[in-house]
Order: structure tokens, then C-alpha cells, then sequence
């Protein structure tokens, strides 16, 4: 017994002690060390994102905010940093003659007269080409009409006048053009909100960051579209996948012509239509009012070239006199409207109009244009705006623009004065102005 108890004892013992070993062995097997020069992958980077200094403070300090604004709204870091890392001061912007280089006041829209600013989109060279690209591609312009439902001529000119058919697109980064109008300040907000969409188009895939090249204010591509409005209305017409406004003529007028159409354009009507007005006519119908058809007809207004009216389906329009009642006066269709969808300036959209009508082969202007008047000065346009809103002429903001409302606020003073109330902002109308502030005189 005594026997048997420890040879099951020691037994016990040795299969206590294998399993100990078993054990040992079967245990976790230890980390190798690395082989000699092999490195290990960076850690992700945390924290604020870490810039190389742009050369100006403050834009270093806007885009430390912005990027920390972006990365939290859920942005991609990588991203956010690859789109601001090579920022840099643009003189356009950041310069010490900012404020009046990047004026709206100093855009060819507001600052030429009208047949100034005519003579680029209406000159013999714009046309010429316009009607090359009109026959180029006529079958994928067919193809784009169909779709949408908007005139041909009317995508050629609105790519005429934003690129001159694509010869120049801008050579700035619009990420750097919209950083440099954020820093500058006076539209922050809609600068940032275009880089949020520019972070979009890339996260999408719509683009790679490499391919974001623009014009001076942002605007990208063969028809100049914002980082929005490309999220919004940009298209793949040619079918390869990509919606690619820089390099894809198809692609960009597909996309111009779903912006116009989404914001309302009518195919087949009139933009505009040269009229004749009688003597002893009433300008302050020219007051930016619509006006059924048989109204105007009622009031003695005719087709410049005589006959009936033939509108393509308007029914409504409006006079508008650009440069008063000595020179040109047109009815404005629903489709001028839409036009300045693309550009608010009544010039443009006229522009727009008039090129897209001579590319296939309509008469322009045939009323000459009153040259001999000479226009007013930015600072002009402020003296005068400020001296009617002194006097209770409602010109709205003293921008230096003589836009409608201030137009009108002409208008009313021309007729406390028994002038002929066009609204055009004459040197005549400013000297009277000024007379009676030198005077004192009050208008009754």
C-alpha cells in the first residue's frame, strides 16, 4: 500500500511537471525583432493640421480656423490639407489696390459704357468663332439641345463670354483664388462655402484635387462654373464617367445648358426684341415692370423692323432703355432673365443675347448708340447716388453702380425737373444735382 501510494505520487508528479512544460510551449510566441533598416509606418497625424508658412499672417491664421472648421464638419484631413497647404497671397486680393481691383464697380459690366462693353462679344473675331463651333459640333450641339431644351446659340454665347470658346479658363487654383477672397474678407462666407463644395466635388470623385484649375474668383472650367454650381447642375454627356468641365467640351456646354434650363429657360422664344417707340412716349414705362404684350402694342411700340409682333410665345415683357431714350430700346423676355442667372449685370445678359443671335445670323443693334455721351466716373455714379438718396431718391448702396434702382431713383428726379424720365444717369442729371445742393434749393 505504502508502495503503491508513492509510485502514484510520483507519478502525479511527472504528469504535473509535463503539463507545465506543455504549457510553456504552447504559450504566446514572442515578438520578433525587426530586421535591421526596416522602418515603421507613420502614425496618423493628430491634432491641428501643420501648415509651412504662407508669407501672410493673416491668411496663416484664417487657414489654421478654417481647417480645423472643415475637419470637423466631417471633411477628410488629408484633404482639407492638400487643398489649403500651398495657399499664397494673390496681389488681385491681398494687394494694396484689393478693394478696387476686385470691386464689383470695377468689373467691365458695370465700368464700360454699354457699347464699350459691347464691342468684345459683338466684334467680328467672338462671332466668327462662335459660328466655327456652331458647324464643329453641330451634332453633339443637336444632341444637347434635345436634351435640355435650350438653344444652341444661347450655350455658345454664354461660353463665348465666359472663356472666349474655352481659349482661356484661368491659370489660378481654385482652392488658392477662394482662400485669397476668404482672407480678403468681404465675402468670407460664400468663399468658404465654395471651398466646402470644392472638398465635395473631390471626395465625390468627380475630379482630383490636380484638376481644380479656375479663373481669378474661382469660377472653373469651359463655362465657368462655381464649385456649387458644378455640384449642382455639372453632367457627364460624353458617357466617360466623369463630369468633366475643363477638358470636355460636351460635358461643359451639357452642363451650362441644364443650369439655364433648370432656371427656367424657353426654347424657341425671344431673349429680347428691338422696338420702336413713339413720339411724346411715357419712359417711366421703362420702370423695370413686365407688361402683357397687348399693353405695349396699346401704347404705340413696334418691332424696329416694322411688321407684327413675333415674341415665340411671350406674353409678357419689359422696356428697358440702357442707354436712354437716345439710343436703343428693347423688350426683355423671360429668357434675358435666365441669363442672368449666370451674371446679375444687365450688360452681360445682353451680351449673351445679342452674340448668340449674330452667331446665327440675326441683326444686331440697328439703333446707333448715343456715344457722344459721356459716360460718368465711378466716383460719379457714388456723388451721384449719394446726393439722390440725400434727397430722398431712393438710389440704394453708394457702390459706384448705376444699377436699376438707381435708375430709377433717376428717373423720379428727372421728373421733378421736366426731363425726359429714362433713367439714364447722365452728367446732365449730376449737374443738376449738384446745382441745387450748391443751392440749397429743396424739390418739391
Amino acid at each position: 500500500m505504502v508502495i503503491a501510494g508513492w509510485a502514484r505520487s510520483k507519478w502525479m508528479l511527472t504528469a504535473a511537471v509535463c503539463g507545465l512544460l506543455a504549457s510553456c510551449a504552447n504559450g504566446p510566441p514572442t515578438t520578433p525583432s525587426p530586421k535591421p533598416g526596416t522602418q515603421q509606418p507613420p502614425a496618423p497625424e493628430t491634432g491641428p493640421v501643420r501648415y509651412a508658412p504662407s508669407g501672410h499672417a493673416a491668411m496663416d491664421a484664417w487657414r489654421d480656423d478654417f481647417s480645423a472648421r472643415a475637419i470637423g464638419a466631417g471633411h477628410d484631413r488629408a484633404l482639407v490639407k492638400s487643398l489649403l497647404e500651398g495657399i499664397r497671397p494673390l496681389p488681385l486680393w491681398l494687394g494694396s489696390d484689393v478693394q478696387a481691383a476686385t470691386a464689383p464697380s470695377s468689373q467691365a459690366e458695370f465700368a464700360k459704357p454699354i457699347w464699350d462693353y459691347l464691342k468684345v462679344p459683338m466684334g467680328q473675331t467672338r462671332i466668327s468663332s462662335g459660328q466655327a463651333k456652331l458647324a464643329a459640333l453641330s451634332p453633339t450641339l443637336g444632341a444637347i439641345e434635345a436634351k435640355y431644351g435650350v438653344d444652341r446659340q444661347a450655350v455658345l454665347a454664354i461660353w463665348g463670354m465666359e472663356t472666349s470658346y474655352g481659349s482661356f479658363m484661368g491659370n489660378d487654383d481654385a482652392a488658392n483664388a477662394l482662400a485669397n477672397m476668404a482672407v480678403e474678407g468681404r465675402r468670407r462666407k460664400f468663399a468658404e462655402d465654395e471651398l466646402y463644395a470644392l472638398m465635395t466635388i473631390v471626395e465625390r470623385g468627380y475630379a482630383r484635387r490636380s484638376e481644380l484649375g479656375a479663373g481669378w474668383a474661382g469660377a472653373m472650367g469651359h463655362t465657368q462654373f462655381m464649385p456649387s454650381t458644378y455640384i449642382a447642375h455639372a453632367v457627364d454627356f460624353d458617357g466617360d464617367g466623369r463630369r468633366d468641365v475643363w477638358k470636355s467640351e460636351a460635358d461643359a456646354l451639357a452642363s451650362a445648358a441644364n443650369y439655364l434650363a433648370r432656371s427656367g429657360y424657353v426654347k424657341g422664344q425671344l431673349w429680347g426684341l428691338e422696338v420702336a417707340l413713339p413720339e411724346g412716349f411715357d419712359y417711366s414705362l421703362a420702370d423695370g415692370s413686365e407688361r402683357r404684350m397687348e399693353t405695349w402694342v396699346a401704347a404705340g411700340l413696334t418691332p424696329i423692323t416694322g411688321g407684327q409682333f413675333e415674341t415665340g410665345g411671350a406674353e409678357f415683357g419689359e422696356l428697358w432703355v440702357p442707354a436712354g431714350h437716345q439710343g436703343p430700346k428693347y423688350l426683355l423676355f423671360k429668357n434675358f432673365n435666365v441669363y442672368k442667372t449666370y451674371n446679375r449685370a444687365d450688360s452681360y445678359a445682353f451680351a449673351v443675347g445679342l452674340s448668340g443671335d449674330a452667331i446665327v445670323g440675326k441683326t444686331g443693334t440697328l439703333t446707333p448708340w448715343p456715344t457722344h455721351l459721356a459716360p460718368l466716373s465711378v466716383a460719379e455714379i457714388r456723388d451721384m447716388q449719394q446726393a439722390l438718396n440725400d434727397r430722398g431718391f431712393d438710389a440704394g448702396a453708394v457702390d459706384g453702380i448705376a444699377g436699376r434702382r438707381t435708375r430709377l431713383a433717376v428717373q423720379a428726379f428727372q421728373k421733378t425737373l421736366g426731363q425726359v424720365a429714362d433713367g439714364y444717369p447722365a452728367k446732365r442729371v449730376l449737374e443738376a444735382l449738384q446745382a441745387l445742393g450748391a443751392s440749397g434749393a429743396e424739390i418739391n
